[in-house]
């Protein structure tokens, strides 16, 4: 079980405002694509409109960070975002919009709950066969979705296929566990050669590492054990009491009362919460000099591995480690 993860696809961090987020992204030392929105008529026949959320990217390869916005009802965008025309046969519009609308109702909940980390993706290369395992396990899920999504590349913005799995708690909306929304896509086709998007970041990022799900101490058994079905194997950190880690799907789970030990001074809004996610780079020390370049609070947790904190970050602490 858990055979078919292979890491983090890739995680949404979710804000109040898109243009704060790309400039505080940029101090982190990211490379940030420009702002994109879809554009369609929410009923036939009527005119295109901005609609839904309007979401960033920094890519890495096989990953990405996305930061997620809601668009208000006035039809208001992000200054310098993309329009992305969504184009669909009159009989699948009504679907189409409601499927939007639904996203945009549950990212703004999440915004309700707090600003930050609430989107966790696993990366799969068979979705098909997750879905019927958790089937199997009495996971709830949606079933597997096929979609087209706008990708900026090194020569303009394409469409490419993605295939999606949302994870369902019975007693939350659909798409919805209590801590966010959790689920896998399936590795999308490869990148032609010399089409490589975001070749390098200031920062020196080169991947997603790890994110980090905290938990109140009396719920932590009851989440291992739904994670477990989620992801497959747990190991138990035997340096640090509370800590479990996911590592098919590099998901570390936390209690409370242990987070001080992993990420000293943090203290999530709510539980329980993703409260931080950790990029890899080849020069922890060049990526710290960066960093306090840009004015930004560092607190360094061993020798090859740093984090920006929450209250710097927009609502989630932002770690670097240094590459194995």
């Amino acid at each position: 079980m858990g055979d078919d993860v292979g890491g983090l696809h890739h995680v949404g961090h979710v804000v109040r405002d898109m243009g704060e987020a790309t400039g505080r992204y940029r101090r982190l030392g990211f490379t940030v694509s420009a702002p994109a929105y879809p554009v369609l008529p929410r009923g036939t026949g009527g005119p295109a409109e901005p609609f839904g959320v309007a979401n960033a990217h920094v890519y890495f390869p096989g990953g990405f960070i996305e930061l997620v916005a809601v668009l208000d009802e006035t039809g208001r965008v992000p200054g310098g975002a993309r329009p992305i025309p969504l184009q669909v046969p009159d009989d699948r519009l009504p679907g189409l919009v409601a499927a939007i609308r639904a996203t945009a109702v549950n990212i703004t909940s999440f915004l309700r709950r707090f600003q930050g980390l609430h989107i966790v993706i696993a990366d799969t290369p068979d979705i098909d066969g997750v879905a019927a395992r958790l089937t199997a396990e009495g996971v709830g899920h949606g079933g597997v979705h096929a979609i087209q999504r706008p990708v900026e590349t090194g020569t303009g913005t394409r469409m490419e296929p993605a295939r999606y799995l949302e994870i369902s708690d019975p007693g939350l909306p659909a798409g919805r566990v209590p801590e966010g929304r959790i689920g896998f896509a399936e590795n999308g086709r490869a990148e032609a050669p010399g089409d490589r998007r975001h070749a390098g970041h200031p920062n020196g990022a080169t991947g997603l590492r790890e994110c980090v799900l905290c938990v109140a101490d009396p719920e932590l058994s009851e989440l291992e054990r739904r994670y477990g079905t989620y992801f497959g194997r747990m190991r138990r950190d035997r340096t640090a009491p509370g800590v479990a880690r996911f590592d098919r799907a590099n998901v570390t789970v936390v209690s409370a009362s242990a987070l001080g030990g992993l990420l000293p001074g943090e203290r999530p809004a709510v539980l329980p919460a993703f409260v931080a996610y950790t990029v890899s780079v080849p020069d922890v020390a060049a990526t710290e000099r960066l960093l306090r370049g840009n004015g930004l609070p560092i607190i360094r947790t061993g020798p090859g591995e740093l984090f920006v904190p929450a209250d710097a970050a927009l609502g989630t602490a932002v770690g670097f480690r240094q590459d194995d």
